[in-house]
């Protein structure tokens, strides 16, 4: 929580999804006001331990021995309170909230010449220290917006016709992601059984970009020696790799973004070799306005469709705007629905039960996303994981595996790598899911599928074991002779004569059965 939060106070223009903290180191340029007062603007540049930095900013305003003023965080102002500057000694505080928790971030300080040094420590007692220098009002503003493009519909690339596949690095390794890490993950999906079972891509998420060279080309940074090889890599293994970039000027976590380089990211993508592309929406919302968040995707829309390669376009920007209704005009072969998926089941169920309301809008090659899987990673059990999966797969949601391959134990790898259940992910046919029955807490849902069949989830949202039936009628399967199997444990299900069916479900479980009608 707390690298988190050191992220969000640390970052120019981005908001931080999870950061392992790095001691501040903060430079400057620019003047201000005199030596003697601390009024004007103030710069951290915080290092990544990769050849790369952040940077924060600080207006103060210096009343005797009082300070005032705010930090400035992407398009977010937060105000400093409690401020003084006793002795060349300053202290002030910020306070947030996130993710609905109040945090206060203390910092304390020595002022040295035109320079002061400061500690910020959190709730924990828990601190890192650096430096700060004056710097001027316009280096704490966002570059200027550039034009916007006339909507058109960017063509179908023809790709991920069944829901995309693979694995992500961010939610277990965040900003520690590496080469090693990428070729670790890429030796798991073979050795581990998930590219036998369908999983396809191996995606590297933010913290891999580097600065621009002077032509204006990406480079990656200390932590991948050469984008090329490692693309090289994993295709020897029979897969496929993507990377992360945002229409903004920085990524999520700081990095340098795409803003005014679309076709040349594209096209570096392309040479490079690499098959799919996140793009987060995140400092763009400093320049551009919600409501313009097609025209804005369109542009690297276009871009990809003449790079050379077929690269699958994820769109990341939390469900703002509608994207379900334009996401495939531009280009995006998904896009995601929600903010940020946490590991637990109640961030996990919440985002769920709201994808049952847009899941039409999907069709081959354009999926609705709600979040990456957190299988594996430890905030829920095995019966929560099960009914994770359950849930992606009926409402056809790209799978993309959150967890740390290399070390996933057996529970883990079986939710991830059942046929049974990838199958109705993987179904052919277009009809989307539907909740046939609710009551209380627990719902049945039932989605067509291509062979006649039809794929029944009994879900148990209470926290209690529940007897769960549902109507045979109200899935137009009155008077039909039965057949069932339990997808996960892999038995027949005795379907009796008659108008209901019921089960017992554990809490936070779900019965999931694919049921014939002869």
């Amino acid at each position: 929580m707390e690298d988190e939060i050191l992220g969000l106070l640390v970052s120019r223009r981005a908001v931080i999804r999870g950061l392992a903290a790095t001691p501040l180191v903060l430079l400057a340029s620019g003047c201000g006001s005199s030596a003697s007062s601390l009024t004007g603007y103030w710069v951290f540049r915080v290092p990544n331990n990769d050849g790369t930095y952040r940077e924060s900013f600080f207006q103060l305003q210096q009343s005797g021995e009082a300070i005032t003023g705010k930090v400035m965080m992407g398009s977010r102002e937060l105000p400093i309170s409690n401020g003084t500057l006793k002795g060349g000694k300053l202290h002030f505080e910020v306070a947030m909230r996130f993710r609905q928790q109040a945090r206060t971030v203390v910092y304390d300080g020595a002022v040295q010449g035109s320079r002061i040094a400061l500690t910020m420590q959190f709730p924990s007692r828990r601190s890192v220290s650096g430096t700060a220098e004056r710097t001027t009002r316009e280096a704490t503003l966002p570059p200027a917006r550039l034009p916007l493009p006339a909507l058109h519909d960017v063509p179908d690339n023809g790709l991920v016709r069944t829901p995309q596949m693979g694995w992500n690095s961010w939610n277990k390794f965040a900003g520690r992601v590496d080469d090693a890490v990428v070729r670790a993950a890429a030796d798991a999906m073979v050795s581990s059984g998930m590219k036998a079972a369908g999983y396809t891509y191996i995606n590297i998420d933010d913290t891999w970009q580097g600065e621009r060279d002077k032509n204006g080309n990406i480079q990656a940074n200390r932590k991948f020696s050469d984008m090329k090889a490692l693309a090289d890599y994993v295709h020897s293994k029979g897969l496929k790799i993507g990377l992360y970039s945002s229409p903004g000027p920085k990524t999520c976590a700081g990095y340098t973004g795409s803003f005014g380089h679309e076709e040349q990211d594209a096209h570096t993508y392309a040479e490079w070799g690499y098959d799919y592309l996140k793009y987060d929406w995140c400092s763009a919302s400093s320049i551009y306005k919600t409501d313009e968040m097609q025209p804005v995707y369109q542009k690297m829309g276009d871009a990809l469709s003449k790079c050379g390669r077929p690269i699958v376009f994820s769109l990341c920007q939390y469900g703002l705007d509608d994207v379900w209704t334009w996401g495939a005009k531009v280009g995006g072969n998904s896009w995601r629905t929600t903010g940020d998926i946490q590991d637990n089941w109640k961030s996990m169920s919440a985002i769920a039960q709201k994808q049952f309301a847009i899941a039409s809008y999907v069709r081959p090659g354009h999926w609705n996303d709600p979040d990456m899987l957190e299988i594996g990673n430890g905030g829920m059990t095995t019966t929560e994981y099960q009914t994770h999966m359950s849930l992606w797969c009926l409402l056809r949601a790209p799978l993309l595996a959150g967890n740390d391959l290399h070390t996933m134990s057996a529970d883990t790898k079986a939710i991830l790598t059942n046929r049974e259940v990838l199958a109705i992910s993987q179904d052919r046919a277009a009809k989307a899911p539907k909740v046939i029955s609710q009551a209380g807490e627990i719902s049945v849902v039932a989605r067509p599928l291509a062979d006649g069949s039809a794929a029944f989830a009994f879900l148990n949202w209470g926290d209690q074991p529940t007897e769960v039936s549902v109507e045979w009628e109200s899935a137009g399967l009155s008077g039909k002779r039965l057949r069932a199997r339990d997808l996960w444990k892999h038995q027949i299900v005795r379907v009796p004569a008659g108008r209901e069916f019921g089960a017992k479900v554990p809490a936070h479980g779900t019965l999931l059965l694919r049921v014939h009608s002869e």
